[in-house]
């Protein structure tokens, strides 16, 4: 029996409204642990980006690739209304996340 993958494109902010991260990921849990614990150097660890926002899920690879890279090409205002639409008082869905394992 062939266990599912999924991969994951996700938005972090550092505060409603604020500085946006684009990331994708085959373990989103562990990957926003990451962020949340400044060990990935770089953009978000700069910035405080460590509030996940938004996320999307799929078994294909190059679905989570080209989504990744679609999000990163659109407006700002388009990625803070996809944002809104599911998440409209920016709430961390990592606790949601979390909670749902245990």
């Amino acid at each position: 029996m062939k266990i599912k993958k999924y991969y994951y494109v996700y938005i972090l902010a550092s505060k409603p409204n604020g500085t946006l991260y684009i990331g994708m990921t085959d373990d989103l849990i562990r990957r926003v642990q990451e962020h949340k614990q400044g060990l990935i150097i770089g953009f978000t660890k700069t910035y405080g980006v460590k509030t996940l926002v938004y996320f999307e899920q799929t078994e294909l690879v190059l679905s989570a690739i080209e989504r990744e890279k679609q999000l990163k090409r659109w407006k700002r205002a388009w990625k803070i209304r996809l944002i809104k639409s599911v998440n409209p008082e920016w709430k961390d869905l990592y606790k949601e996340l979390v909670k749902e394992l245990v």
